[in-house]
Parts: C-alpha cells; sequence; structure tokens
C-alpha cells in the first residue's frame, strides 16, 4: 500500500485529495498537515469527513513527512512549493505540486507571470502533468507539475488538432468560465455570495497567469510559437469549468474528420469523451468526476471550428488529475480510485 501525504490539506484541492485517498484501493492517507488547522482534525474543519478520515493536521516537517510518505501531494499557493520541493526530491519522495511552481519548461516565463524562482533547477526534472499527452514521461518522473484548471480545459482539445495540422494555432481564442471554488478557499471579495449570486463577469482581462503556461505547452506540440487569446469569466456555481475556443480551420474539413481527428487520439484515454451527433458538453454532466468532455461544431460560412470542453474543475482541472498522474507513476491502472460516477442531479 502506497503511504500518501497532503501538504496544504484543508484548502479546496488539498480536501478534494484528502475524500479521493481515502477511497483509494491502493494508497493509503499517512500524513496530512496545516498551517492555519495545525493539531485539529480534518474530519473537524469538515464534518462530510466524519468516519472516511479523522486524521489531525500536522504542522510541516520536511523529515516527518519523508519518513511516513512515498508519494507526497502539495496542495500550497505559488512559491511555497519551491522551497519544499528541492529536500523531497534529495529524499527520494515522488512528488506531485498542484501549483504553477514546476509546469513550465521556461523559467522566465514562469517568473515573467509569477515571481522569482528559487529552485530553477528542478524544472529540467519536472514533467508537465497532462497525463492523456505526456503519459510515458510521468511513468518514469519523480516530479509533476500538475496542470492549471483553464490549461486542461484548453490543452486537451486543443493539442489533438494542432498535431494533425487541422487548425492554425495562432487563431485561438478561448472564452472560458469556473465556478468559484477556482478562487480557492480564502476569503476575498469577489468570491462572496453576495458578489457572485447573479453575477457573471469576466476577470483578469488579458492579464490570466495560465496564459503563459497555455502558450508555452502549444508552443511545445505546434513546434513553433504560438499566442492565444484567453479571457476568463466566472460563473454563479461551486464547481466546474466550459471553455468555448474559437480557431480557424485550415483547409476545409468535415465534422468527421475533426470528430476522428479527436477520438483516435484519445481512442485509449479513460477520462476524455468526445461527444458524437452534434452534443456539446454541459458542466452537469462532468460535475465531481475527472472526465473531460469535448464537443465541437464547424462554422462553414467562416471556416472556423468551434470546440468546447467541459471539466469539474477541482477534479480534472486540480485533485483528480493529480491522483490520475499518481497512478501512472506508481504504474497502476490510472483509473484507479477515480471511478466515481457522474451526478445527474
Amino acid at each position: 500500500m502506497t503511504k500518501v501525504g497532503i501538504i496544504g490539506a484543508t484548502g479546496y484541492t488539498g480536501v478534494e485529495l484528502v475524500r479521493l485517498i481515502a477511497g483509494h484501493p491502493e494508497a493509503t492517507l499517512s500524513i496530512i498537515t496545516s498551517r492555519q488547522h495545525a493539531g485539529v482534525s480534518i474530519s473537524d474543519v469538515y464534518p462530510a469527513l466524519n468516519g472516511i478520515a479523522d486524521l489531525t493536521c500536522d504542522v510541516f516537517s520536511v523529515e516527518k513527512v519523508c519518513e511516513m510518505t512515498d508519494v507526497v501531494f502539495l496542495a500550497l499557493p505559488h512559491k511555497m512549493p519551491m522551497e519544499i520541493v528541492p529536500d523531497l526530491i534529495k529524499n527520494n519522495r515522488k512528488v506531485i505540486d498542484l501549483s504553477a511552481d514546476f509546469r513550465f519548461r521556461d523559467i522566465a516565463r514562469y517568473e515573467s507571470a509569477y515571481q522569482a524562482h528559487t529552485s530553477a533547477h528542478l524544472a529540467s526534472e519536472s514533467v508537465y502533468g497532462l497525463a492523456e499527452v505526456y503519459r510515458n514521461e510521468i511513468r518514469a518522473a519523480s516530479l509533476i507539475g500538475n496542470p492549471g484548471c483553464y490549461p486542461t480545459s484548453i490543452l486537451l482539445p486543443m493539442i489533438p488538432l494542432i498535431k494533425e495540422r487541422l487548425i492554425n494555432p495562432g487563431t485561438i481564442i478561448s472564452d472560458s468560465k469556473s465556478g468559484v471554488s477556482g478562487a480557492g478557499r480564502g476569503l476575498s471579495l469577489g468570491s462572496h455570495f453576495c458578489e457572485v449570486n447573479e453575477s457573471f463577469k469576466a476577470y483578469k482581462v488579458v492579464e490570466h497567469r495560465h496564459t503563459p503556461e497555455i502558450e508555452e505547452i502549444l508552443s511545445i506540440e505546434a513546434g513553433t510559437d504560438v499566442n492565444i487569446t484567453f479571457i476568463p469569466h466566472l460563473i454563479p456555481v461551486t464547481r466546474g469549468m466550459l471553455s468555448t475556443i474559437y480557431t480557424d480551420l485550415v483547409k476545409t474539413v468535415s465534422e468527421k474528420t475533426v470528430f476522428d481527428c479527436l477520438n483516435d487520439y484519445y481512442r485509449d484515454a479513460p477520462f476524455v469523451r468526445i461527444l458524437k451527433n452534434k452534443k456539446v458538453p454541459d458542466i452537469l454532466w462532468v460535475s465531481r468526476t475527472n472526465y473531460c468532455d469535448i464537443g465541437f461544431r464547424i462554422d462553414k460560412r467562416t471556416n472556423r471550428l468551434i470546440v468546447i470542453s467541459a471539466i469539474d474543475n477541482l477534479m480534472k482541472g486540480a485533485s483528480g488529475q493529480a491522483v490520475q498522474n499518481m497512478n501512472i507513476m506508481l504504474g497502476i491502472d490510472e483509473t484507479t480510485g477515480l471511478n466515481d460516477k457522474p451526478f445527474l442531479l
């Protein structure tokens, strides 16, 4: 049984990891940490976990974490993981970081969007944890930079189309919407009920920090520099993410050609569902699951492709994908512990 530690267990992504590992048949939760709730049972912070996960939150200690774990998840704000990861790697622990600190190969790109990086030497060792695209690299990795939620929703539908050269990657525009849990558990005016309820708004227009992450991976897959237009929106739901992506086709193609491209690429991907019969995704269909649903239509008047994807931002967009990456690293079926069926209502 693999021993798992979760650093930062009381935030939304952290507690989602607690829930998933508590039900994982091949992993056991051995230690959880929290600065704010040190000495408090996780089931007192989240009473829904009573009888499911009753571990007490510890203060973080590298020595104790390394002594008690095989795999460590970091569910911490950006900048904190880069200070912790070198010691974990030095002690031969497998690490999956849910912050942005180890997602970038180009450290200058990271620093332009976040802050100075104090562990840049590990960038070459880290693997970007987009499981369906970099599965082979993840198998051999010790350090995973788990992708952001918006990037996951955009990269999964775009990469196959770019690789098959069906689209012009320089024309990508993504209009993306996220539930409020994407802002995290910390208090902020913008996520108060009265500010969000009956509201629908764009935010961080042309300034969102996920843009350089998306562009770096698209550029790698396209073999040329790619710039996109990415506009995030906040919608008054707890969880869920939907991206509507517009891009120009490089030639006139049929809907069957686009479907076959996506379907063939993800033929062996258990969590990516390509919708048929002109259906388009709904966040309700993927709620609390690790699925990414992808649908599309072709606007024949403009020869433009409209691709729509839906994920649960806390699952496929964060903690579910992190567990999927752990499974791949451990050499077990990647769906292990992630087989919850979709909620229908």
